[in-house]
């Protein structure tokens, strides 16, 4: 459990500072930029998806097939294809607004700095998750916290000194370039360019599908809800903003758990009463927030529920069938563990992108999780039923 919440508090660091920060430029600037995070939101799984290649999988290949190299030249290039991805939407920023629905005059300027801190925090994330395998959890908690703490200071500070969205992006950005360069030379160290791609994206297959169909169904998503008007746009970042956090915190549950399994230490019954002390404090984390800064946001109350209600319920659901999906995939069949995913990612995105509702998001969402509680049931009954055979033979050998 210490180590989960170790690995949450980098996490809780991370995820809180854009919502601090957009809840803050919209005080201080324009009340309008407080839905710069939810215009950009379907970014965060680009980062997540490179994340897993890139950190998860690399680390993981590290340790199953004793070759270090892997990890370091990770970093290097997850930095680079983020720099090229990350770096075409910063470009063009406008077509990425209107493809959203939203006012290109309005989000231009913090839409190009929330697509740039994104990808910061991109490289971030890929020297963390190196000091969690190599159990470092503290060195990741103090450089997560400066990082972000940098972060928040630069973006608020400017902006009640300059009142300028300019000024505040440029020079804040450029704080950030410097101390992420100085965190490089500082973590990474000699590496050969020989990177096992494949083999980084089996170990961690399951994560790296998922969050490319999540991106598509936020990104479709989004858009849908977003074209029914101001109150949904409203009552959805209101949604998020309250529950985008304990996502990414609950997340912290999936790193331990692969760490174990990794190492040949995993115990399911621990790891579930774990997750759900985490799932305890994160829900009433949601229920504190939603109270706090309604008054700020003031959605419709009915609409902003909804969408709660649905995100509260999943969050219920989600150590269930995740830490069978951790198990499964990488001790008993990647293959079909990632189909399961990618069956259900597809169910809700399909949901999302196509019906014609302000709702699809929920609906999709929740017709993805009963998918995902069925089917990963399913497996693991097939996987104790495999393990089963296989000690019935060795006695039978041991017999003979």
């Amino acid at each position: 459990m210490n180590r989960i919440l170790r690995i949450s508090l980098d996490i809780l660091i991370t995820s809180i500072v854009p919502i601090a920060q957009c809840f803050l430029i919209g005080i201080l600037l324009d009340s309008n930029l407080m839905n710069v995070f939810s215009l950009t939101y379907p970014l965060q799984f680009v980062m997540s998806l490179l994340k897993s290649v890139f950190a998860t999988g690399a680390n993981i290949f590290a340790y199953k097939e004793k070759d270090k190299n892997a990890v370091d030249c990770g970093i290097v290039l997850g930095m680079m294809v983020g720099a090229i991805l990350f770096g075409s939407v910063a470009c063009h920023i406008d077509d990425y607004i209107g493809f959203m629905n939203m006012d290109v005059e309005i989000y231009r300027v913090f839409g190009i700095y929330s697509v740039i801190q994104i990808y910061l925090q991109l490289v971030l994330q890929l020297v963390l998750t190196k000091f969690y395998y190599k159990e470092e959890n503290k060195k990741a908690n103090r450089i997560a916290f400066q990082f972000n703490l940098i972060n928040f200071a630069c973006v608020i500070g400017l902006a009640i000194l300059t009142k300028s969205q300019v000024i505040t992006v440029t020079i804040s950005l450029l704080v950030l370039f410097i101390y992420i360069t100085l965190l490089l030379i500082t973590s990474v160290d000699q590496f050969e360019f020989k990177f096992p791609v494949w083999k980084s994206i089996q170990y961690d297959a399951v994560e790296f599908f998922s969050q490319f169909m999540l991106m598509l169904i936020y990104l479709f998503g989004f858009k849908n809800v977003f074209s029914f008007g101001e109150n949904y746009v409203l009552a959805m970042t209101f949604a998020t903003l309250v529950t985008d956090m304990q996502w990414d915190m609950i997340h912290s549950i999936v790193e331990a758990q692969k760490v174990d399994i990794a190492k040949k230490k995993f115990h399911y019954q621990s790891h579930m009463k774990n997750a759900y002390k985490l799932d305890g404090l994160l829900i009433v984390s949601i229920v504190i927030m939603t109270v706090l800064l309604y008054g700020n946001y003031q959605p419709d109350l009915k609409l902003a529920m909804i969408f709660i209600g649905a995100e509260v319920w999943m969050l219920l659901m989600y150590p269930i069938y995740i830490t069978r999906t951790c198990y499964l995939q990488l001790e008993y069949s990647a293959t079909k563990t990632t189909i399961n995913k990618q069956v259900a990612n597809i169910i809700r995105m399909l949901l999302s992108a196509i019906l014609v509702s302000p709702y699809c998001t929920v609906i999709g969402q929740l017709a993805s999780m009963f998918y995902q509680l069925i089917y990963t049931k399913i497996l693991w009954i097939a996987k104790d039923a495999k393990l089963e055979k296989l000690r019935n033979c060795e006695i039978k050998i041991e017999c003979h």
